[in-house]
């Protein structure tokens, strides 16, 4: 009874209660199982309607002015805020990379340019179909992702699930609530949980990149959306169990290789959180005692909105610049050039091993999920073969990996990965699921 009367359990409980029912509480939604935070996104993301793209311009055209400027003559308003000084005051690649952005997102806004950059297939998807989502994600998730991180409820639910966690995946409890939101919700609310647990030292740089290249998973969603585009959605159990099995051997595997292996367990600050069970408290006493001890620290009211704005605005022109200029690049040699092509040919051989009809079709749609995880969907939409057409869909979702949004996003965030090692982190997650899925496929056809 004395619990009750801690004042800070309902600290912890009540905001805590408030991010479930947002970020991880399964609803259903025009006959879609979801999270009401992707409800909500969706619903601004239709108020915007036509002004979506407007405000795209804008906020990437802001972003990369502010960059320039303060480059140059260094915002004296800027530099009473490190947070913000930081942002724009990138150097070297991103600076490049954000400048290329500001550049597409004109062209496309505009209409000025070749057809290849700001055709519907490439630089106007991302603007158009894309980016919208992200800008109202990046809104709610910015302002709300706070009652997960900052009241408790990763401290508590990470205590819980550290005998899974630790010894399955060799990664603190807490990442399990990172696969929950990317599962239920979307992956790219998964990367920026994951990008805030490591910079505020709960996750090392081997274990932020880990759960971002892993974990962060489809959307059950858009997983149906996919396999609509193959035809095939009467079969949505059996594809989802498929890609939940081969998704936890790859999390079990894919780490073990290198590039990821090699990472070392550094922490983005000086303070690091270990979670470990002390002796003579069970998971629930040690997790209640880690939820209480963060409440102390629980930021007010207007501490909450200034933070949340904060993140905002970090998300917005730090990382839409990037995925308009990633995704846009991604898209244009998916769609103009044969070099996924090219790439998907070492596949042909292994399809046939693992005798799927039509291997030469399928081997296409391997490499292109790089660029975007739709792409192998719509390409063995032409293929006759219902098996072929099943494995192409169930492997694009669980290569994770598309620099059309996840990609870009993990990019674009303090998580320190580069795009090599994306790319092979790519490559082993298809090598390492495809003959899972070919079997199991086998079974169903």
């Amino acid at each position: 009874m004395k619990i009750l009367q801690d004042k800070r359990l309902y600290t912890f409980l009540i905001p805590s209660l408030i991010g479930m029912l947002l970020f991880i509480t399964p609803i259903t939604y025009n006959n879609t199982l979801t999270i009401s935070i992707a409800v909500l996104a969706n619903l601004l993301k239709d108020l915007m309607g036509t002004h979506s793209t407007t405000i795209i311009w804008a906020l990437i055209s802001i972003s990369t002015i502010l960059t320039l400027i303060h480059k140059t003559i260094s915002i004296p308003y800027l530099q009473k805020y490190p947070k913000f000084s930081q942002l724009f005051s990138i150097q070297g690649f991103w600076f490049y990379v954000r400048i290329l952005g500001f550049i597409l997102v004109n062209m496309i806004y505009f209409q000025v340019g070749p057809q290849f950059l700001i055709g519907e297939l490439t630089g106007g998807l991302v603007i158009h179909d894309l980016l919208p989502i992200l800008v109202c994600v990046f809104l709610l998730a910015g302002m709300l992702l706070a009652l997960l991180l900052n009241y408790g409820l990763l401290d508590f639910f990470g205590a819980q699930m550290i005998f899974l966690m630790r010894p399955l995946f060799h990664l603190p409890g807490r990442s399990a609530l990172d696969c929950v939101a990317s599962w239920l919700g979307d992956g790219s609310i998964g990367v920026l949980l994951t990008s805030k647990q490591y910079e505020e030292g709960f996750y090392s740089k081997r274990e932020a990149i880990v759960i971002a290249t892993t974990f962060s998973a489809v959307s059950i969603t858009f997983s149906l959306v996919v396999l609509s585009q193959v035809r095939l959605e009467h079969m949505f159990l059996p594809f989802y169990g498929i890609v939940s099995f081969a998704g936890i051997i790859a999390a079990v595997i894919v780490p073990k290789l290198p590039p990821l292996s090699h990472i070392p367990d550094t922490y983005y600050t000086e303070v690091s959180h270990r979670e470990d069970i002390p002796e003579g408290m069970n998971s629930w006493q040690y997790g209640l005692s880690l939820a209480l001890a963060k409440v102390e620290h629980a930021p007010t009211i207007k501490e909450f909105f200034q933070e949340g704005i904060e993140n905002v605005v970090e998300m917005w022109f730090g990382t839409l610049p990037v995925i308009m200029a990633l995704g846009t690049i991604a898209l244009i040699i998916a769609e103009y050039t044969p070099i996924f092509q090219i790439l998907g040919i070492p596949f042909i051989p292994l399809y046939n091993l693992l005798q799927i009809p039509e291997a030469t079709a399928a081997s296409q749609t391997v490499v292109v999920g790089f660029a975007d995880m739709f792409l192998p969907s719509v390409i063995a939409s032409s293929i006759e073969s219902d098996l072929t057409r099943f494995v192409v869909a169930t492997t694009s979702v669980t290569q994770l990996i598309y620099m059309s949004e996840i990609g870009s996003i993990i990019m674009g965030s303090k998580i320190p990965v580069s795009l090599k090692d994306l790319f092979l982190i790519f490559l082993e997650r298809t090598i390492v699921t495809l003959p899972i899925i070919a079997l199991l496929s086998h079974m169903l056809f």
